[in-house]
């Protein structure tokens, strides 16, 4: 079974990205994510109200990180140090080498290519430092943006599960995407 240590925090590099640990100083743009009701529409989780909530989701993915139980990293443009988005693993099992990643971007910095470069680059992490066997996704049916990314970067869709998930009052569908280490 693997085991995970994200100490000290991997720092990670693109061509135009730096992937980075989030603070408490990211919270504006935290908060602007979280609570941004188009970016947080195919996400089943409720939005963030006020700064002091978005303070706590840093503290829980700093949590996380220190229980090696998931792990985020900041989206930042190289040279500029505003967050412009985030990208992680969740739902981490070490007991069969797979992970969920996930992502999140400010509107502004859609169509730009950075999810992808972010994504390609957390595979290779992966696969070569985390030695997970496969990657999944888990998206809703119509968020078409995020799987092209997930088309671009080489998953595959695996299911479609109907309804699978109650919030807010009704059933949602979800889709899943992966991923194998070839």
């Amino acid at each position: 079974m693997l085991e995970f240590n994200f100490s000290p925090f991997p720092i990670i590099e693109t061509e135009r990205l730096l992937l980075d640990r989030i603070t408490d100083e990211d919270v504006n743009e935290i908060f602007e994510l979280r609570s941004n009701a188009e970016i947080m529409k195919y996400i089943p989780r409720p939005l963030v109200q006020n700064n002091e909530e978005a303070l706590e989701h840093i503290k829980m993915i700093r949590d996380k990180i220190e229980t090696n139980e998931g792990i985020n990293w900041g989206i930042r443009i190289k040279d500029n140090p505003k967050l412009i988005g985030f990208i992680g693993f969740y739902r981490l099992q070490p007991e069969n080498y797979r992970a969920e990643i996930g992502y999140m971007i400010l509107p502004q910095f859609h169509g730009k290519g950075f999810v992808p470069e972010a994504v390609n680059r957390l595979i290779q992490y992966a696969f070569e430092e985390l030695k997970l066997h496969s990657i999944e996704a888990v998206i809703a049916p119509e968020n078409y943006a995020s799987e092209k990314v997930l088309q671009k970067c080489g998953f595959t869709k695996e299911a479609h599960f109907k309804e699978s998930e109650f919030y807010g009052g009704k059933f949602l569908d979800k889709v899943i995407y992966s991923l194998l280490n070839k």
